[in-house]
């Protein structure tokens, strides 16, 4: 059990509301923060509990803001602790986030879980996230929930815009640069982590991957033999690149 799962199952003060399975997430990809100046947002404060959770685990130099649409929430600041009233599908208000909180080392998005509130949210605040920062959307299961707008295999859900970001991340070595191209996401972007109902995307800037070789080969390469119908294929290959040559050198 870490820290914040012991925090957690002994909290007697304001509610806290989590699957048990996140505390694991949150604890392999937030550690590295404990003790630091970190800046960290969360969507939705409900009763303030996580957010004096985050307070307690990432220690007395954090900063921690809380969005929410409830207004009541605002009377739950406290030392450490800034909370900002608005709805997270309008783009404006997140648009004013960007003026209100210096940086985010840390974006948590537990808001309102409906398709439209985490696609802006993600568009609008990732690249507004520290450099070497740490997005992480959960309750994605929502994606399959028709009440927020969600459904297998639909188009508009989160999971299904969050699949791009797999094709992104290796747009390093498209062969269709027309179609998938490197992009800022390919360039600061150090790795996509899938969990049940979560996604964390950790930030790092990447630069062009390359390929090395080392040591000293032993044993020829070996090439398995060719099918009947990959010789044919060859063969027609070569009698059309023979035909152009004519046509053009006759």
């Amino acid at each position: 059990m870490n820290d914040l799962e012991k925090y957690f199952t002994e909290n007697t003060g304001r509610l806290i509301d989590k699957w048990k399975h996140y505390f694991e997430i949150y604890d392999r990809h937030f550690s590295r923060f404990r003790g630091t100046d970190v800046y960290v947002v969360e969507f939705g404060v409900s009763q303030g509990g996580s957010l004096q959770m985050w307070k307690q685990y990432f220690g007395p130099n954090a900063k921690i803001y809380g969005i929410d649409i409830n207004p009541h929430c605002k009377k739950l600041e406290e030392k450490q602790i800034e909370i900002f009233i608005g709805d997270q599908k309008d783009g404006r208000f997140l648009k004013s986030l960007k003026e209100k909180i210096p940086r985010i080392d840390i974006l948590i998005d537990d808001g309102g879980h409906t398709m439209k509130q985490q696609i802006n949210t993600y568009e609008e605040l990732f690249p507004f996230i520290d450099k070497n920062g740490v997005y992480l959307c959960e309750d994605l299961h929502t994606s399959y929930w028709p009440k927020f707008g969600g459904g297998y295999k639909k188009h508009s859900t989160f999971i299904e815009h969050s699949k791009n970001f797999i094709d992104y991340i290796n747009a390093w070595h498209s062969a269709q640069r027309s179609k998938l191209n490197v992009t800022e996401f390919t360039k600061s972007v150090h790795s996509l982590h899938y969990y049940g109902s979560v996604l964390v995307i950790e930030k790092r800037p990447i630069e062009r991957p390359y390929y090395l070789k080392t040591g000293t080969p032993t044993i020829p390469d070996f090439h398995p033999p060719k099918s009947l119908l990959e010789r044919l294929k060859e063969w027609l290959k070569q009698r059309t690149q023979l035909r152009i040559l004519r046509y053009i050198f006759p």
